[in-house]
């Protein structure tokens, strides 16, 4: 699942918005959390260093993984030291949690050299009746071994 996180400082309403954006269906990001912080708060916690702005962006609603948090927290930073009214979108895809140096799997072409196959399947010189014999060397009586049981012991008393 791929994630988004907007981050937007407003200068205007001295506020900072943190919004988490997920991809519930393909290819389509919807919004799944949005908090605001109060901007002399966050500048007071940037100045303290990057524990103190994960620390404070962290709420009961919006709780990111540590892996993302610290990211997010690098761009909250730039967003402060920079100054003025700006925004910064930080992307992540949960595969890289799950396999972090993952690569791509490339697709594997086929040969399509059938001849192989036909020679396997084909029967035509009874290479497997050269190895294991003919059946039609096999002694198969049809007497089985097995008796039939009479109908008698099939019926079954209805008031039992």
């Amino acid at each position: 699942m791929k994630q988004k996180y907007v981050i937007i400082k407003d200068d205007e309403k001295n506020a900072l918005v943190l919004q988490e954006h997920a991809e519930l269906d393909k290819e389509l990001l919807s919004l799944l959390c949005e908090e605001t912080y109060v901007g002399d708060m966050v500048a007071d916690a940037v100045a303290q260093g990057k524990a103190a702005v994960m620390s404070h962006l962290r709420t009961r609603n919006m709780y990111p993984p540590s892996m993302y948090m610290d990211k997010i927290a690098d761009q909250v930073m730039d967003l402060y030291k920079t100054g003025g009214g700006a925004s910064a979108e930080v992307v992540f895809d949960d595969i890289e949690l799950i396999v972090p140096d993952h690569e791509p799997i490339g697709v594997i072409e086929i040969e399509e050299d059938s001849a192989d196959l036909d020679d396997l399947l084909d029967d035509e010189e009874d290479t497997l009746d050269d190895e294991f014999g003919d059946d039609d060397d096999l002694n198969i009586s049809t007497n089985a071994s097995l008796k039939i049981a009479d109908d008698e012991s099939l019926d079954i008393d209805d008031d039992a």
